[in-house]
C-alpha cells in the first residue's frame, strides 16, 4: 500500500514556494523590458510587475493630420512592451513553481 503524503513536509514545501514566489516577484519590480514600434518612434519601458516606466516617442512621429498613426505606434509597442514584461516574469516564476499546475503555474492570478 502506497504510503500518504507527509503532509508537514508538503506545508513546508509550500510555504518556501510561496516565500520565493514573493520574493521573485519584488525583483521582477525592479526589472524593466524596452519594446518599440515604428522602427524607434515609440518606445516604452515595462516593469516586471506590468508598470509602464516610460514612453518616449521622437518628435518626428509627431503628425498633427495623423494622430491615429501615433496612437497605433504607442498602443503597438506598450502591448509588445507588457507581452516581454510578462515572458520575463513567467521565466523567472515558472523556475520556482516548477510547472505545478501547468503553463499558468499553480493557477493563481498573475502567475
Amino acid at each position: 500500500m502506497p504510503q500518504p503524503p507527509n503532509m508537514q513536509a508538503l506545508l513546508k514545501q509550500a510555504q518556501k514556494m510561496q516565500q520565493d514566489m514573493l520574493a521573485a516577484q519584488e525583483q521582477l519590480k525592479g526589472e524593466t523590458v524596452e519594446a518599440s514600434a515604428g522602427g524607434g518612434m515609440v518606445t516604452v519601458v515595462v516593469s516586471g510587475d506590468l508598470v509602464v516606466k516610460s514612453i518616449r516617442i521622437d518628435p518626428d512621429a509627431v503628425d498633427p493630420d495623423d494622430v491615429e498613426m501615433l496612437s497605433d505606434l504607442v498602443q503597438a509597442a506598450v502591448n509588445e512592451g507588457l507581452r516581454s514584461a510578462q515572458e520575463m516574469a513567467a521565466s523567472k516564476l515558472g523556475g520556482i513553481t516548477g510547472g505545478l499546475g501547468g503553463p499558468g503555474g499553480l493557477g493563481l492570478p498573475g502567475l
